[in-house]
């Protein structure tokens, strides 16, 4: 629903537990993950010889409201989609299953391949055949069509030749195979359940959700083979790049109960609202939040700063991020439905009010008129991330670059635009520092300065392929200077 956010893309979670009910915990495993994407869901079980699968559009609970997968299996694999790359059809839903030379195979995929237009262009000049439009496959047709004898040395090869984002969870009738892109831009951790059994999730709260122990997270440029024997691990690629995890995961997109790659959500967050207080400088009556993608940032700001935190806007949690369609009518009546000003706790009060990233603006314009109905007498608005200025090409929906506020809007400018008294952004130096503990080191911001980890495509559209892909702000900046694109 709400128009000024970003929209994470997926989330994955493989389970191999013999003795237990792994299409069961692998629906618990979803259900902690369905903030990561609500527009469909698929579980995929295998036995050892044979695989069963269940998918749909809507929520998890919805597509398996009736049954789970029948057929009785050790080995599991999930998946919630948010589409980026590809449209919302029943026939992009996750998991892919497909059959090939050397047997069957099932993926769920997180993350989005920078070169995947490039690369499907070139395997249907070689015949491939395309059920879907999700770059996911992609992938699965480089592991059908690699001449090596083992699956582990086809998605070794593969993953050789795919760039962009990808955190897999790959299933065959007999093992479970957890693989991380080499700069480390999407989530992937692994867990122990009691009785020995292993687990792959995008967060850790899914481990949580279903009993397992957090024992490490996926090193990027990792693959992890789990098949009834000790737990393998081998690296894709030879070459070190650098840690590259999306900075989003901390500001937006992850639970706050999540620990990814050693950082809490929920401290990173805390800092980043306590870091905007030190920043702003302001002074008010009352914090409140955007809730609930703001609120831990607002308590942060709160507890920094010694104004107290009210709940000036209430929602309405029976409603899913994506019940209203992008109409502009709907999204108006949409934000009323969802959020509704506390007018007790705001009415002749100086407000500051907390949220997490602005896109468009439009939806903060909204709120920011629904508080001065409700009596505030002045709005603040702070917001815990820095402008988002360029578009992502690892697995986000972004929108195109025209259409992000602070693309093309000065502070000053989009101020005016929402209609709050004054607008604050945290600094890139000070998300920084509220983001400290991650073990990977390094983190990709490029939406914030346009200086991405890897190369990306070009905007126009390649001829035989469906995916378009908009040109990069890097891809520009090298035009204006008289380079050639890349």
């Amino acid at each position: 629903m709400n128009d000024d956010k970003l929209h994470e893309e997926c989330g994955i979670f493989g389970i191999y537990a013999p003795g237990v009910d792994v299409a069961l915990n692998t629906y618990w495993g979803l259900y902690a993950l369905q903030h990561r994407g609500q527009e469909s869901a698929g579980i995929c079980v295998a036995n050892g010889y044979a695989m069963d699968i269940r998918r749909g559009m809507g929520l998890v609970n919805e597509v398996f409201r009736d049954s789970l997968p029948e057929m009785p299996g050790h080995i599991a694999i999930g998946h919630v989609r948010y589409s980026t790359t590809g449209s919302s059809l029943a026939a992009n839903i996750q998991p892919l299953l497909v059959s090939y030379a050397g047997g069957r195979i099932a993926m769920a995929h997180n993350g989005n391949l920078t070169n995947a237009p490039l690369l499907r262009k070139k395997l249907e000049q070689g015949g491939s055949v395309f059920q879907t439009t999700v770059d996911s496959e992609v992938i699965v047709n480089l592991i059908a069509r690699s001449k090596k004898k083992n699956v582990e040395d086809r998605i070794a090869e593969s993953m050789n030749q795919v760039e962009g984002a990808y955190c897999l969870v790959i299933m065959t009738e007999d093992r479970l195979i957890g693989v991380r892109d080499p700069n480390g831009f999407r989530p992937l951790c692994l867990g122990q359940m009691p009785d020995g059994g292993w687990v792959f999730a995008s967060e850790s709260c899914a481990l949580d959700a279903v009993g397992a122990k957090m024992i490490r997270d996926i090193e990027p440029g990792e693959m992890v083979i789990v098949d009834g024997k000790e737990l393998r691990s081998r690296r894709l690629i030879d070459e070190k790049r650098p840690p590259a995890l999306c900075v989003f995961e901390y500001i937006y997109f992850a639970r706050p109960d999540s620990i990814i790659d050693g950082q809490s959500v929920h401290l990173a967050r805390l800092a980043m609202g306590r870091q905007l207080a030190i920043e702003s400088g302001l002074k008010a009556d009352i914090v409140i939040s955007v809730p609930d993608s703001g609120t831990t940032a607002a308590h942060g700001f709160s507890s920094q700063s010694g104004i107290p935190f009210a709940e000036g806007l209430m929602k309405n949690r029976y409603i899913g991020r994506t019940f209203i369609q992008p109409e502009q009518k709907k999204r108006d009546a949409g934000v009323r439905i969802k959020l509704n000003a506390v007018a007790p706790a705001v009415a002749g009060k100086s407000v500051i009010m907390v949220d997490d990233s602005i896109v468009r603006g439009t939806t903060s314009g909204r709120i920011v008129r629904m508080l001065r109905e409700a009596g505030a007498k002045k709005i603040h608005m702070c917001v815990s991330s820095p402008p988002i200025v360029y578009p992502c090409y690892y697995g986000i929906d972004t929108t195109a670059r025209k259409e992000l506020i602070a693309s093309s809007k000065t502070v000053e400018q989009i101020r005016r635009y929402i209609g709050a008294d004054s607008l604050y952004y945290l600094s890139l130096e000070g998300l920084k520092q509220a983001v400290t503990q991650v073990a990977l080191g390094g983190l990709c911001s490029a939406c914030f300065h346009g200086e991405y980890p890897t190369e990306v495509a070009c905007a126009k559209e390649l001829q035989g392929s469906k995916f378009v892909f908009e040109e990069t702000a890097c891809a520009m900046r090298q035009k204006a200077k008289g380079r050639k694109r890349s």
